[in-house]
């Protein structure tokens, strides 16, 4: 089952003590290389906690563990990183910022 949903990205306390570590370290990947999303959205897709879900957009696909967040129905959170960026793709529409915000994608439990 695919739906869409409005994914945005942002800064995380956990990301930025991965960071602190270096970006190749396992505690930087393991803190971007994930998304969250309400309660009520995992059960409707039929997922636990940690199950993996491909996220797809028009500028590439990922697939991670999705975790529960204090989220409104449809829309999702991922950490600034390597991962998300493979979904924001380079097109900045004249401004000179990808669109970390209001990016559509589609999700897929795997």
């Amino acid at each position: 089952m695919k739906s869409e949903f409005e994914l945005i990205t942002g800064r995380t306390r956990r990301q930025a003590d991965g960071l602190h570590l270096g970006k190749d370290s396992e505690e930087y990947r393991q803190a971007t290389a994930l998304v969250e999303m309400s309660a009520e959205d995992i059960a409707r897709l039929g997922l636990e906690e940690g199950d993996r879900v491909r996220l797809q957009t028009a500028a590439g696909e990922v697939q991670v563990p999705v975790y529960t967040g204090d989220l409104p129905s449809g829309l999702l959170f991922m950490p600034m990183g390597p991962t998300a960026n493979a979904l924001v793709g380079t097109d900045t529409d004249a401004s000179g910022t990808p669109p970390f915000k209001d990016l559509k994608v589609q999700v897929t439990p795997t």
